[in-house]
């Protein structure tokens, strides 16, 4: 089976010179896919962007229309980190809609990853830490009240930890929440999943294999999913601007092996999203990233 891919042209949206938030890897992350035969020129699945009521169901629905409408407040903004432009709010519908589009393709064969999302930290009625609206969560609501996928398990390994998705989620039991992050890390303030694993600052490979190897099992066994999303967050990487972990690139392509082949091991579908990762070199976080693509296309094979 030939991995599908959900990516889209208008992932990347231009942003002011030196903004922190690395919005060209979704671009450089196509040209590292092609470049490894994992991509062909346009063989990607392009979502449609998401109506208001679409998101409304993961989120409140004034603050969809304003994310929409570009009439955030200047706080709603600042908590985000992006502007409140027409592309981005574009941006953000086509990258719920791609995750969502993973998870119906992962439903159909069994594994499929969307060349953004991850954007964990957007909660019932906010953004926050670059995140609009937060796509796991919209697509497994919606997933779930559909009946397509009645127990649904979020696996989250980026290095921050999953709040946004933990609040939306608080009173839903169809959902379990599984956040593996640094303790210290941001948001200083954090959520209750249904299962939280914090790390101390500096955990090197076999010590966070060892603990995300037994916590998945946990979530796993808990959960009892239909399907699962994952996000595949490469700020672990030792040497992430906003990280505090200390994976090497082995130890992030040992993680995604595992999840991977855990949950396939099971016959769980997966849907992966892309989650954070952050360098001022694009092209090196993009070979980062297709470390995800690598190993779920091998295993897709």
């Amino acid at each position: 089976m030939t991995l599908p891919i959900v990516w889209h042209p208008d992932y990347t949206v231009a942003l002011r010179p030196n903004h922190p938030f690395p919005m060209s890897k979704y671009f450089y992350l196509r040209q590292a896919l092609e470049e490894r035969g994992l991509m062909e020129t346009g063989g990607w699945l392009a979502p449609a962007p998401l109506k208001a009521l679409q998101v409304a169901g993961a989120h409140d629905i004034g603050y969809v229309e304003r994310v929409i409408a570009c009439t955030l407040t200047a706080d709603e903004t600042r908590r985000i980190g992006l502007p409140s432009t027409p592309e981005v709010a574009r941006r953000a519908q086509l990258s719920s809609a791609g995750t969502l589009l993973a998870g119906r393709l992962a439903l159909d064969r069994g594994l499929a990853v969307n060349a953004a999302g991850g954007s964990h930290h957007a909660g019932p009625d906010y953004g926050s830490g670059y995140c609009v609206f937060n796509d796991v969560a919209v697509a497994a609501r919606t997933l779930a009240d559909e009946g397509a996928a009645p127990r649904i398990l979020v696996v989250d390994c980026d290095v921050h930890q999953g709040d946004g998705t933990a609040w939306i989620f608080a009173s839903d039991p169809r959902v379990f929440t599984f956040s593996i992050h640094a303790q210290k890390n941001f948001p200083a303030r954090k959520a209750v999943s249904d299962l939280d694993v914090g790390l101390e600052d500096g955990l090197g490979d076999e010590a966070y294999l060892a603990r995300l190897s037994d916590a998945l099992d946990e979530a796993v066994e808990r959960a009892s999913p239909d399907l699962v999303f994952y996000n595949a967050g490469v700020d672990p990487w030792e040497g992430d601007r906003l990280g505090r972990l200390a994976l090497t690139l082995e130890g992030l392509r040992r993680r995604d092996r595992l999840v991977l082949e855990r949950l396939r091991g099971r016959g769980l579908p997966v849907a992966a999203a892309l989650g954070g990762g952050y360098s001022r070199d694009p092209h090196e976080l993009a070979a980062r990233h297709a470390i995800l693509f690598e190993e779920a296309a091998a295993l897709a094979a």
